[in-house]
């Protein structure tokens, strides 16, 4: 299978470039073939721009300065999105990549009465691994877990309608000891080696 896998961390020391090193390895130890999309290697720019906003809904050119990774993106039969939780949401990077790459003719069509309808059929397999500093009470009934609502119902539903999707995640990574940061890395490489 085409896997891309979509990274989001600016440090290559932190826990999250150990689970990405994870993903991969037992991504490629399955057979997968793997496109790694390290959006802070790449300096993907994720302001999505007033000439872009204005160019959003026609078809025609709105693709021009982001095209290769709409050709990664419609190139790929499963996602995996690899990122830390950061004021309770995604990195501004990975939130600008949705923001400029999930636009009408990609990730979904628009219909005449306005209704989106999804346009990532190519993919059939989802997964995030994510990273949170504060515990899963908090995080899901305070703030309402908003990175695992954009993965798991937004881009699952609206862009790659019936792919099945899975989450792993490290809650209250704060006072997480090294043994269980340990089990979990573990964890998510046995579950990528599987990941079909």
């Amino acid at each position: 299978m085409r896997v891309l896998v979509v990274y989001a961390h600016p440090v290559e020391t932190s826990f999250n470039a150990a689970l990405h090193q994870a993903v991969l390895a037992g991504l490629r130890r399955a057979g997968h073939e793997v496109d790694d999309l390290d959006l802070y290697a790449e300096d993907f720019q994720p302001v999505l721009s007033r000439a872009e906003r204005l160019d959003y809904h026609d078809t025609a050119i709105n693709q021009r300065l982001i095209a290769p990774y709409v050709k990664r993106l419609q190139a790929a039969e499963a996602v995996v999105f690899v990122f830390p939780t950061w004021s309770f949401g995604t990195p501004a990077i990975l939130k600008g990549f949705f923001d400029r790459v999930m636009i009408p003719g990609v990730s979904f069509a628009l219909t005449e009465d306005g209704r989106a309808v999804p346009r990532l059929m190519n993919i059939k397999r989802i997964a995030a691994v994510v990273t949170y500093g504060r515990p899963w009470w908090l995080v899901r009934f305070a703030v309402g877990d908003l990175p695992r609502w954009q993965i798991t119902r937004y881009f699952r539903r609206a862009c790659a309608a019936g792919a099945r999707a899975t989450y792993h995640a490290l809650y209250d990574m704060n006072r997480a000891s090294t043994a269980k940061r340990q089990a979990f890395r573990d964890r998510v490489e046995r579950a990528m080696a599987g990941f079909a």
